[in-house]
């Protein structure tokens, strides 16, 4: 089949098309145009490959060009509009149709953020679509442009998980690597309050562990009862896909919980430093007691002051102050129970 290079097809054309190849058999992905597309789904050949659309959905025009040109069901176009929701995969009148939350793309941006990609497979036609950049979805484009050969639009989507994963496992290394250097300086008696910084990556790590997470219902059900048109090595690819994943998603758990016990033990070690900062100020002032108490007694300006006219006065209160000032100390270094 002859087909055309669609030139500068990373911006969004008149219907949102971001992106789009067209997957012959034993070939890399070629770049094609919408419409394009449109005629080579309309043709009755089902074997001389498949193309990938990835749309923008914050076009004006993508869902209704997508309702009048593509063989979509309507099931995906109520996902659209579902709003986010945990990641999950089904099928759906021949399709296998996605909702997959992943790291939006942040440009040279160090970003957390979760966007949504809402996917539908067939057999002759991948569609993604999605408002803001994924960084899986930049990967997978990536790896067509570099020349991959896919065999057929699902195995499109399970590279897509498998990239999702990879992004998540990226993540987890990195706050993992931050966890390390704050738990290393915990060990060294380096105590700095890093509570709001583990608070804020223990709450992202745990959104993106609510929104990544595929539901597991949808997808055992998926595994273990796979509809007939789902080739054997498309459901293997997803096996693999789920548990390689599954793994990111065991890693992160454990990171979570690794994060919360940090959090025990620096609040638990700060709480010990406030107390004995506390515990001195309660000396010196216990200490300072006697002195502050003579001083307030003897410097009253009334008649009959004691010692007045004693020529060793001085030295009298200054042994009385001492006298008061180390039995105060004494008991209140008595009531401090060892620890």
């Amino acid at each position: 089949m002859s087909v055309s290079i669609a030139e500068g097809m990373y911006g969004a054309d008149q219907v949102g098309l971001i992106s789009g190849f067209l997957f012959l058999p034993g070939q890399a992905g070629q770049p094609i145009a919408s419409e394009e597309a449109v005629r080579f789904l309309q043709q009755p050949t089902p074997d001389d490959g498949f193309v990938w659309l990835h749309f923008n959905l914050a076009h004006a025009a993508c869902e209704r060009w997508l309702r009048a040109k593509m063989p979509l069901p309507d099931d995906f176009f109520e996902l659209l509009h579902a709003g986010s929701s945990s990641t999950r995969i089904e099928p759906s009148g021949g399709m296998l149709l996605a909702v997959i939350n992943d790291v939006a793309l942040g440009f040279g941006v160090v970003t957390s953020d979760v966007a949504t990609l809402w996917v539908a497979a067939g057999s002759r036609l991948l569609v993604t679509a999605r408002v803001r950049p994924l960084r899986s979805v930049d990967r997978l484009r990536a790896a067509v442009k570099s020349g991959e050969v896919f065999l057929s639009a699902r195995s499109l989507l399970f590279h897509l998980m498998q990239d999702q994963a990879d992004v998540m496992a990226g993540i987890v290394r990195e706050s993992a690597r931050k966890v390390d250097h704050i738990e290393d300086r915990f060990l060294a008696e380096h105590l700095q309050d890093h509570r709001a910084e583990l608070s804020g990556m223990r709450r992202t790590l745990v959104r993106m562990q609510r929104l990544l997470a595929p539901e597991p219902g949808a997808l055992f059900r998926l595994l273990n009862r796979p509809p007939v048109w789902l080739a054997e090595h498309d459901v293997q690819a997803l096996r693999e896909s789920t548990e390689e994943f599954s793994l990111v998603l065991n890693d992160l758990a454990s990171l979570v919980e690794r994060i919360k016990l940090l959090q025990e033990e620096l609040a638990a070690k700060l709480n010990e430093q406030t107390n004995r900062t506390l515990f001195t100020l309660t000396m010196v002032t216990v200490l300072a007691l006697p002195i502050n108490i003579v001083a307030g007694f003897f410097g009253m300006n009334v008649g009959g002051v004691p010692l007045a006219n004693h020529p060793h006065g001085f030295w009298v209160l200054v042994l009385l102050v001492a006298s008061f000032t180390f039995l105060a100390g004494w008991w209140a270094f008595s009531r401090q129970k060892p620890r």
